[in-house]
């Protein structure tokens, strides 16, 4: 007889969404997490009254009213829109590209102008076949767009030279000649008031949750307590890494109280010289609108990922996705075991594409 009827690896969203579902069918479940804190990489921490994002910016958007209307039955999300902006050698320009980011650019005010200007540059790119990154960048949005705000960024966001990057990885660029800073074009848009752990912990109310609980330091223990698993996390760790290992890239957070009541003036700005070690500094009270004396801000830097570091991006390259489908093989034949959640399907998601995969998860198996 086992204690439960599912043991769930992960208080993320995925994992979060899973247990509060069985829970509603009358189900049993224990949720363990690694970390000493449950919600994942969405964890937000109250540091002088301002919700922190602690792993980086997380903008909830979606065009599924489905999605929207689930998430908001457990807390109510704000208007914030996410406006980014760059900053390129002290010059600040407006994301995604736009007819505001063309002006400051060129002085170009219509888009028939800004259109003309990007048609001249391509004409002069005279690239054809993309080989890398940087041809496909420039044959899609010409030279200064590319070095200026694309070039430094991408390179430090994945550790390595344009040049040597695969071109598939900016297969289209989002080009807007409209002065829109909107840098989403979903219907739904906003922040959970209150931060995202909130969003969790209403999640696993009468949940029993172990903090501090490595699933492979237990495993044997672990897989004897429960009917089945929901594993979210990484596939290649769960079989030990028998066919290789995933890739990914990892990111570093600098968190600093500042005693100022607005920094920045933005909740996102990014820096995009390659000579600046960070990608971004993100100011966490903006994302809702806060007014309190001091500011929280948090510079992000991408790292190279080694194993036992976080993973955050996997590297969906070929040789990754064929080592992966040789994972998702076993998994597949897997009869009291579920993998869900980026890592355990090796995907980068945004927030409600895990909404999504895990509803879609409840229906299969519950």
């Amino acid at each position: 007889m086992y204690n439960y009827d599912y043991l769930i690896v992960g208080s993320g969203l995925f994992g979060a969404i899973f247990a509060y579902e069985a829970k509603k069918r009358g189900k049993k479940c224990l949720v363990i997490d690694k970390r000493n804190h449950i919600g994942g990489n969405i964890y937000t921490k109250e540091i002088e009254n301002i919700n922190v994002h602690e792993y980086g910016a997380h903008i909830f958007h979606t065009s599924n009213e489905e999605v929207w209307n689930y998430v908001n039955q457990f807390v109510k999300f704000n208007r914030y829109t996410n406006s980014p902006v760059a900053i390129y050698k002290d010059e600040l320009y407006n994301l995604p590209f736009n007819m505001n980011t063309f002006n400051k650019l060129w002085g170009v005010k219509t888009p028939k102008e800004a259109k003309k200007k990007i048609e001249e540059q391509l004409k002069e790119s005279n690239i054809e076949n993309p080989n890398n990154l940087e041809e496909q960048a420039i044959s899609l949005i010409g030279k200064d767009l590319y070095e200026k705000l694309i070039k430094g960024y991408t390179e430090k966001q994945w550790g390595t030279r344009a040049t040597e990057l695969p071109a598939f990885i900016i297969k289209r660029l989002p080009v807007r000649f409209t002065y829109d800073n909107n840098y989403f074009n979903d219907k739904y848009q906003g922040i959970p008031i209150g931060g995202y752990t909130k969003i969790i912990k209403k999640m696993l109310e009468g949940i029993e949750v172990r903090l501090n609980s490595d699933f492979f330091k237990n495993r044997v223990e672990f897989e004897n307590l429960a009917e089945k698993i929901v594993f979210t996390g990484m596939i290649d760790e769960f079989y030990d890494y028998k066919f290789g290992t995933l890739e990914y890239r990892s990111l570093s957070f600098e968190h600093e109280i500042l005693n100022e009541e607005n920094h920045q003036g933005n909740a996102v700005v990014n820096y995009t010289e390659y000579e600046i070690p960070y990608t971004r500094i993100i100011e966490h009270k903006h994302f809702e609108y806060g007014t309190q004396p001091k500011t929280v801000i948090t510079r992000e830097y991408p790292a190279k990922w080694n194993k036992g570091d976080e993973p955050y991006y996997p590297i969906n390259n070929e040789k990754n996705n064929l080592l992966y489908n040789q994972y998702r093989e076993l998994a597949d034949k897997e009869s009291n075991v579920i993998f869900g959640g980026r890592l355990a399907q090796y995907k980068y998601y945004d927030m409600h594409n895990v909404v999504s995969e895990a509803l879609k998860c409840v229906q299969e198996n519950l």
